[in-house]
């Protein structure tokens, strides 16, 4: 495989479905990325706890991207043990692959500038680039970029703008780069909520998500 930059897109997946999908791709494509991973969280420290066990959101990521050879899946959140956190998940990326591998870590608007709340994050930086998605109800980056974000963050963002994809590749880590995607208004929640009233999903999340889904009972 090509060392191009490593895209990582964390999240519960309770469950995943065409707005994570969409999220993915386009990132993968905007960004010159060799390879996404999705990385389903197994105890995420920042919201409750997810509604299915972390082996039935695995499973069901791997059979959503299960047709797109440059979208992976990474377990490794699942399997350990103790919360969720995304500087330690970073951390064994580092240690697997070397300090000289761009990553690249993809946020949403929302999670971005609530980055100040996560556990040691300063140290995100030190770790990968950060590759902010502009979500559905966010104006595009160019009108809103950076006089929303807190102090500290606005601090730590200094001299880290990066103005184009290709920059990504020039460095394993350290870079925050902006990027607009499609606005797809989907929500996990609403998924559960649908499925729990007995109400059809379908082309919200993958066929093979809603099988899945249906072959276990969940959210019903």
């Amino acid at each position: 495989m090509a060392e191009g930059p490593i895209g990582l897109l964390g999240g519960t997946f309770d469950p995943i479905h065409i707005g994570h999908l969409r999220l993915a791709e386009e990132a993968r494509e905007t960004l010159g990325l060799a390879e996404l991973r999705l990385i389903p969280a197994g105890e995420p420290p920042h919201r409750g706890t997810p509604r299915c066990p972390g082996e039935h959101r695995l499973a069901m990521v791997r059979r959503a991207v299960a047709d797109n050879p440059q979208l992976t899946v990474d377990d490794s959140e699942v399997h350990s043990d103790g919360p969720s956190y995304t500087v330690l998940t970073l951390e064994r990326l580092r240690a697997r692959l070397g300090p000289a591998r761009p990553l690249v870590l993809i946020l949403g608007a929302d999670a971005f500038e609530g980055l100040p709340l996560w556990h040691r994050w300063e140290e995100l930086f030190t770790l990968a680039h950060i590759a902010v998605a502009n979500r559905p109800g966010y104006a595009p980056h160019g009108r809103r970029w950076p006089s929303v974000l807190s102090p500290e963050l606005d601090a730590a963002c200094q001299g880290r703008r990066l103005s184009h994809p290709d920059q990504l590749s020039a460095a394993p880590a350290g870079g925050l780069l902006p990027f607009d995607m499609t606005p797809l208004a989907i929500s996990a929640t609403h998924i559960r909520e649908l499925l729990a009233q007995g109400h059809s999903a379908r082309y919200l999340l993958p066929a093979p998500v809603l099988d899945y889904i249906a072959a276990h009972s969940l959210y019903s």
